[in-house]
This record gives structure tokens, sequence and C-alpha cells, in this order.
């Protein structure tokens, strides 16, 4: 059977799950009914939990089953993400997420065979749409240990702002749980060392574009528009440090790797 083309959720954007994310982050916990959310906190609500015997190997929901089709290909990687915030959501109150796979696209890397899959949600309360989200989801082949190594570049050093962050076991597990993400490479390293070829407890992708639109929203205000693309994995217990320049931001590696990329509009500067 093929997976639906789209699908409509509601939920009740608890203010309790958003302190609890604020909380795990070390922000100050002050988000209460009838409050604006901070950007990026939607990815607490709209869970789709599944039973058991529909999940993969690896914690995930097996494609198919869904929205997301079987790409054929075992291991998923978020690669990015584009954002279109047109009104707060607002804590409290029901909100409504319509979601489609708006293109699925084969290629053939150096690695192996990858699978793009784009997905858009669409984000209403009260009949207004409040946010607009692309996500670039990457399905790869299992490790290839005779694959070439691929050359990852590194980070700029020019930024004006920088903030230095890192993470813990215990961090990755609560992210996890909160956002209902049950892949293992987050919380499993003999699978995320063994399965899926990474040195140690990957840092979730969403995670670090969280941090960096948090940081975003500190010094320019509202954000109108946020867009990031994932380079390289951070491993735990890798420090990294986010880093602004203008609209341009970017997150980097202890040993100086390009590990995201990110531009950022805010309401501040038009």
């Amino acid at each position: 059977m093929n997976a639906p083309a789209r699908t409509s959720q509601n939920d009740i954007l608890d203010p309790a799950r958003a302190v609890a994310l604020q909380t795990a982050l070390g922000l100050e916990p002050n988000v209460t009914f009838g409050a604006p959310l901070p950007p990026f906190f939607h990815q607490l609500y709209f869970w789709s939990p599944e039973p058991p015997e529909n999940l993969g190997r690896d914690g995930h929901p097996k494609v198919g089953t869904g929205l997301i089709p079987d790409t054929g290909l075992p291991r998923r990687m978020w690669g990015g993400g584009r954002l279109t915030f047109h009104r707060p959501l607002i804590a409290g109150q029901q909100a409504r997420r319509v979601s489609i796979v708006e293109k699925v696209h084969h290629k053939q890397g150096r690695s192996g065979a990858l699978a793009f899959v784009t997905l858009r949600h669409d984000f209403y309360q009260n009949d207004h749409l409040c946010l607009s989200e692309q996500q670039n989801i990457v399905y790869r082949e299992d490790p290839n240990p005779n694959a070439p190594d691929r050359d990852v570049p590194l980070a700029p050093t020019d930024e004006n702002d920088v903030q230095a962050v890192s993470f813990d076991p215990t961090l990755l597990f609560r992210y996890s749980a909160l956002t209902m993400n049950g892949h293992r490479i987050h919380y499993d390293q003999d699978y995320a060392r063994d399965m899926e070829g990474y040195g140690g407890l990957v840092v979730h992708g969403p995670l670090l574009a969280q941090l960096l639109m948090l940081m975003a929203e500190q010094l320019a205000g509202r954000l109108k528009a946020f867009e990031f693309r994932a380079v390289s994995p951070l491993i735990q217990p890798e420090p990294a440090y986010l880093c602004r320049k203008g609209a341009d931001m970017w997150v980097r590696s202890g040993d100086a790797r390009l590990v995201m990329t990110a531009t950022v509009s805010s309401a501040g500067n038009g």
C-alpha cells in the first residue's frame, strides 16, 4: 500500500512540555498558558507514536507505514530545513498540522545510493497560518568500510557572536523523549557505532538548529525565517560553537569542522 500523500493532525500545545525543554536546555522555564512558543518548539508536539511492531531497527517508525514512502534505504538523517514564521504559535491552545510529501529524489553519491525526501508542514491556530516548515530527510545505505572518506570543510572563524555549547547523554535522551524521536543513534551508543558507523552518540541536527534559533532570537528579536543544512555529524562529547555573522549562522565543532550552516531573518532587521 502506498503511503498517504497528505495527513492532518490536531494537538494542544501544552505549556508543560515547552517548560520541560526550557529546563533541559538550562533556560528560564517561563512558557505559560497564552504565551507565544519559542521558535522551533513545535517539534515537541504532534507526536505520532507507533506500536513496537511498526518500528524499524533504528527506532523510527518503519518507512512506508505512514507519510514517508519506503525508499529501500535503511539509514535516516535530517539533512536540513526551512521555516517561515507567519505569527507565533500560542501555548495552551489547539493547533493543526497539515503535512505533505513534496518530493522524493534518488541519486548516487560517493558513499552509495541516496534518497532525499522533502516534507512540508503547515501549522494553524484558529484557522490562521502560523508557521510553514520544510524538512529535508536523507536516506542512505549502510556504512561501507571501503568508501572514500568525506571531505568535510572547516568552519569560518570570523563570527561576530559566538556561544560555546556542550552535550551529555542525559540531554540527548531528554530531547529524544520530548520530541518522540526514537532514533537509536542519539541514545544507544553500540547501535550508533556498530550499525550506523558513527564514533559515538550523535547530537540531533534539530537540537543544534534549535539552539541557533534561540541564539538568533536573543540577538535580533522575533524570527521571520530560518533555513539550515547539516554538513557533518557532531558526536557527543565533542564541544561545539554557535556562531553568527549578520544573517549567516553556523555550528563549528571543537576540531574546527563545519557541522551546520544557517541563514536567519528577523522581524527586527526586515
